[in-house]
């Protein structure tokens, strides 16, 4: 079997390679499709996993119009580098509506749940890049020379700057460092 260090040797319990991470992601993703599948809908979708999900614009657009369900949400965010007040910040709500959602089981708007598939994104590009959410976490906190000298977390607010995160991530992956 695996060994803990294997996959995350600092942030153990906040990592997208975990088995434990991954399976309830995986069920997460499952049941809100599941769960959109009895609401009128644009598409007829199914997916199998989070990963699945992330690919599939199909059922993005179908999550997204129906709206994240906070479980959903809180899925994803045990599994990213983010802090509440950086989610809060992504989301432009304040950490006590973010707690209002928590409260209410409900699901949050189309415009909150497209941002939140989005910095979903980056992070499943950023773990691939770098290997574990440790060291992805370290370089969204160091301004970078490619991105103006600015912290890549603070660029992840708007949808041109998640672009630019992406963009460099991909560059990174390819060996071309500013």
């Amino acid at each position: 079997m695996y060994a803990i260090q294997d996959f995350c040797p600092i942030f153990t319990d906040k990592c997208l390679n975990m088995p434990a991470t991954k399976n309830k992601l995986d069920r997460a993703i499952t049941s809100v499709i599941r769960q959109h599948g009895n609401a009128p809908r644009l598409f007829s979708v199914t997916v199998k996993s989070y990963d699945e999900f992330l690919s599939n614009k199909r059922a993005i657009i179908t999550v997204i119009r129906g709206g994240m369900p906070y479980r959903l949400f809180d899925a994803i965010r045990n599994s990213s580098p983010y802090s509440e007040g950086d989610w809060s910040a992504f989301l432009d709500i304040s950490a006590k509506s973010l707690q209002r959602y928590k409260q209410s089981a409900s699901s949050f708007k189309p415009s909150q749940s497209e941002k939140i598939i989005e910095i979903a994104e980056v992070t499943k590009k950023g773990v691939e890049t770098f290997g574990d959410v440790s060291r992805f976490k370290l370089w969204l906190e160091t301004p970078n020379f490619a991105l103006g000298n600015v912290k890549p977390l603070e660029l992840l607010k708007d949808s041109y700057g998640k672009e630019m995160v992406i963009s460099e991530l991909v560059r990174i992956d390819h060996g071309l460092l500013a």
